[in-house]
Formats: C-alpha cells, sequence, structure tokens
C-alpha cells in the first residue's frame, strides 16, 4: 500500500511538468476483473485455524465486478472524483498434504480448505489523469452480505488412483448455523478499507488498473470487547473497465 501512496504522491506532484489528459467530462461505465486476497493479524487464527499462511503466494484468487463514475474536479479534468459500486468475491484459502501415518496402500491426503466472503465494496476515490495514466487514493466501505466454507480432499493411493470428496457448505449466520443465502456471515458486516492504485485509461474509455486495498475494521465480530482481537482483509484487484464519455 505504501509504494501505491508514493505513486499518488508523485502523481500530483507531476501536475506542474505533466499535461493533463482531458479526462471527457462525465463518465460512466462498468468495470470488472480478478481479486487476489487473504486476511491477516494477530489474532487471524481464531477464524481459520491452524495451518494458515498469510504469504502473497498463498492469497485466494476471486472476482469482481460493478459499475463507476468519473466525475471532473477540474476543468482539464486532471483532478476527479471516482465512486463506484461493486461485487468483490474475496475470502481465504488453506492447503494441506499429509503423508504420514496413513494407511499402507495410501501415498498422501491433500486438503483444500477455502472460506468465500461476499462483499459489497464502495470506493470512494480521488483520481489524478495525467496523460493517460491515472492515480487513485482514497476510503472504501465495504458490506459483508454472506459467507461460505468449501473444502476438497484429494487421497493419492500407491496405485496411482486418487478420490476426490467436495463439501460445499451453506452461508453461515452469525451464530455458525447454517441458513439460506440471504443471512449475514458470523463475521463482522462492516469495513473500512484504505484503497490505492494505478492504471491506464485510453480516450475511448478503456481502462486497465491495479489496486491495493487493506482493511482497517477487524473482521472478529466483538461488539462487548474492549481489545478488540485482529483479522484484516487485504485484496489486490486487476480491472478491465470501460467508461463510457458524455461529451
Amino acid at each position: 500500500m505504501k509504494k501505491f501512496a508514493l505513486l499518488a504522491a508523485l502523481g500530483v506532484a507531476s501536475v506542474s511538468v505533466v499535461n493533463a489528459q482531458d479526462a471527457g467530462g462525465f463518465r460512466i461505465g462498468v468495470k470488472v476483473g480478478g481479486t487476489y486476497s487473504n486476511i491477516s493479524g494477530d489474532n487471524v487464527s481464531q477464524i481459520t485455524g491452524a495451518n494458515y499462511s498469510t504469504d502473497l503466494g498463498d492469497y485466494k484468487l476471486g472476482y469482481n465486478a460493478g459499475v463507476g463514475v468519473s466525475i471532473p474536479l477540474s476543468s482539464d479534468g486532471f483532478f476527479s472524483f471516482a465512486p463506484e459500486l461493486l461485487y468483490n468475491r474475496k475470502g481465504y484459502e488453506i492447503q494441506t498434504k499429509q503423508t504420514t501415518n496413513l494407511a499402507a496402500n495410501v501415498k498422501s491426503v491433500e486438503q483444500e480448505q477455502q472460506r468465500v466472503l461476499h462483499y459489497l465494496d464502495v470506493p470512494l476515490l480521488a483520481k489524478i489523469n495525467a496523460g493517460g495514466l491515472f492515480f487513485e487514493l482514497g476510503p472504501q466501505v465495504s458490506y459483508l452480505f454472506g459467507s461460505k466454507n468449501k473444502s476438497q480432499t484429494t487421497t493419492k493411493y500407491t496405485n496411482g488412483d486418487k478420490d476426490k470428496v467436495e463439501n460445499n457448505g451453506a452461508f453461515l449466520d452469525y451464530t455458525g448455523i447454517s441458513r439460506d443465502d440471504a443471512y449475514k456471515s458470523d463475521l463482522a458486516q462492516f469495513d473500512i478499507s484504505g484503497v490505492a492504485g494505478v492504471g491506464y485509461m485510453t480516450d475511448g474509455g478503456i481502462s486497465l488498473g491495479l489496486r491495493y486495498a487493506r482493511g482497517f475494521n477487524s473482521l472478529i465480530d466483538t461488539k462487548d470487547q474492549d481489545n478488540e482481537p485482529k483479522a484484516f482483509n487485504n485484496a489486490f484487484t486487476l480491472q478491465l473497465g470501460y467508461l463510457i464519455p458524455t461529451k
């Protein structure tokens, strides 16, 4: 996040030496892309259990899609305000492999566990448009409307055979009881994040952008605790967008 913030600051500093692209006035359009996410913090094991890795290579793949607008704040389009409404599929996954204390005909048992977190994200971003290159920075409000547990166990045998067993659980409410899709998860309903990003947009409105979002509100729902356990969302998003020019 610090790297993206530095890029945004450099964009501001370049105002005196860069000719700004005319952003074309008010724009509205759609965005779609991939999400690469996990959760981290001192108390993350309260959610994930043991064997969880916060390494970048162990993030979970998801996706995002939604709508956005660009509202110019300067006559040349250099500064703009860019609010969006996005569905974002975040979460985490745990992969384990057991090769000892197994039956004689079993080579290994591999397990993949996922918790999918379904969010509505509302980024409220300040945006700098400099010759097609853009920088964005600002807060994001997120609403968690559900979660789902998924697991897959693969047993590999010494003769080369393998068995796969999948277990896709239903949505969970705040007590951990399985409910229908309309119920909330047992985690905190709302999240506040800091977002920073960089990308490029053509004159016609086609864009490609990379963002990082870091949650500031703990996912562990502790309404009556003074010392809030620490477990936060982290998400990278790569988005392809089309913002339609209005003039």
